[in-house]
């Protein structure tokens, strides 16, 4: 218990018990992904299902917390999978090492979880966890943009369809209206995001060390704080 001590002193025993009674699902352990996992494991979280495909590149170090010269091209999900037992042995990690699609969803779905974390950059697939996740009455909040971002992060929590200044919301806004869901939390940035040309004035993603990684704090703060009932 001494692990998560002070913690305690701010959320009490009780709500401890829920948060080590709890099971959270992380869809992406990527820039935003794989803070929010670490956040949310040294919370005391007692299960973590963590589910992404790829491997640790290079082009990863400047802002990914599981991204060192020593693991590159390691497993993403493995490597996390590791850095949770190092913070909490007692975390159960189910690590699985797929592409999430609709396949591995009715696999994942067939087990109860508590909440849910989308931090997929691929749209198509991340409708498809949203729905899921609305179906089956789950909680869930999902991560717009953080790249293209430089200033002092200001990353919040709202309702996705109060979003501004932010690409990628406003083509999954019309994405949701078509599925017809109507409400949906998120975490943005009311930043204008810069815009970063590479070779042949082809627009590429820019990221700072900063800005996913505070995406991912707000949205593991927000997971333990509905989970222990201090938001309603």
């Amino acid at each position: 218990m001494m692990r998560f001590e002070r913690t305690e002193q701010l959320f009490e025993k009780e709500n401890m018990d829920i948060l080590r009674g709890a099971h959270v699902l992380i869809v992406g352990v990527g820039g935003v992904g794989g803070y929010a996992t670490e956040m949310i494991a040294r919370s005391g979280v007692g299960k973590l299902t963590i589910v992404d495909f790829d491997t640790v590149s290079k082009s990863n170090i400047n802002r990914q917390i599981i991204a060192l010269s020593s693991t590159v091209g390691r497993s993403k999900v493995e490597v996390m999978k590791e850095r949770i037992f190092e913070i909490n042995p007692n975390c159960e990690v189910v690590a699985i090492n797929q592409k999430f699609d609709e396949n591995l969803a009715k696999e994942i779905f067939s087990q109860k979880f508590d909440f849910v974390v989308d931090a997929i950059d691929d749209l198509e697939n991340k409708l498809l966890l949203v729905k899921i996740a609305k179906e089956k009455g789950l909680e869930i909040v999902s991560a717009m943009g953080a790249g293209n971002r430089v200033g002092i992060p200001n990353f919040k929590i709202c309702d996705v369809f109060k979003t501004h200044s932010d690409g990628l919301a406003k083509k999954f806004r019309k994405m949701l209206k078509d599925e017809e869901i109507s409400s949906l939390d998120v975490a943005f940035s009311e930043e204008k995001p810069v815009v970063c040309k590479g070779e042949n004035e082809k627009l590429v993603v820019g990221s700072t060390s900063y800005s996913p990684a505070m995406c991912g704090c707000v949205i593991s703060a927000y997971v333990i704080n509905k989970l222990t009932n201090n938001l309603k």
